[in-house]
């Protein structure tokens, strides 16, 4: 029986030619592992909460945008705040 490690065999690769690799191409920040799309949320669907629409509001406000806050879910607040954040150049306050 052969041991896997002292096989000589060449690493496998793929369609262009390049061996195959695991892992990240380089080092992620601890911030890009916790980032997730908000509609892969288990709580996505749970309605927004009072800090999501009071700092939606103040965004929204910034913007002249009018978002209705009936039937709001966690998911959908956050998909709002970050696309205002982007439009208005604000941020959230550091704690």
């Amino acid at each position: 029986m052969t041991n896997p490690i002292d096989d000589q065999t060449p690493p496998d690769t793929g369609a262009d030619g390049d061996a195959e690799v695991l892992g990240a191409p380089s080092p992620q920040s601890p911030d890009d592992q916790l980032e997730r799309d908000p509609q892969d949320w288990t709580t996505g669907d749970d309605p927004a909460t009072e800090a999501q629409k009071s700092y939606l509001d103040r965004l929204a406000g910034a913007a002249g945008e009018q978002i209705p806050a009936e039937g709001l879910t966690k998911a959908q607040a956050s998909e709002h705040i970050d696309r205002l954040q982007s439009a208005t150049g604000m941020e959230p306050r550091e704690s």
